[in-house]
């Protein structure tokens, strides 16, 4: 299996939907224009595909100078322990370096 990283905010909603369904953040799908709007306001979206199907992805907000937030990093179950979110992370990071405040916001979202 090879999972491609693609650095893109262009991503269709129903394979946004099947996502964050899957890791039961539904928050975010009771609104798919909602969410998709949100995506595109992201300082920055990182996403994982196995093929045609996405599998992970990471969403940055902040300025990108001096502070960033990963607010979402999530991997479809069937994928998870495999090591996506940790390469999501550390593209992350090393996009980032230079960034003096990173924070993670730990909620699950339901």
């Amino acid at each position: 299996m090879t999972i491609n990283f693609i650095n893109s905010k262009n991503i269709n909603k129903e394979q946004l939907e099947r996502l964050y369904n899957d890791v039961e953040w539904y928050a975010y799908t009771q609104d798919l224009k909602v969410l998709q709007h949100a995506i595109e306001q992201s300082l920055e979206v990182i996403s994982a595909w196995n093929g045609e199907e996405l599998v992970g992805l990471i969403r940055i907000i902040g300025d990108g100078l001096t502070i960033i937030y990963i607010q979402d990093i999530l991997v479809l179950n069937a994928y998870q322990n495999q090591g996506i979110a940790t390469q999501l992370m550390e593209q992350v990071l090393k996009k980032y370096k230079n960034v003096r405040q990173k924070s993670f916001i730990n909620r699950r979202s339901t």
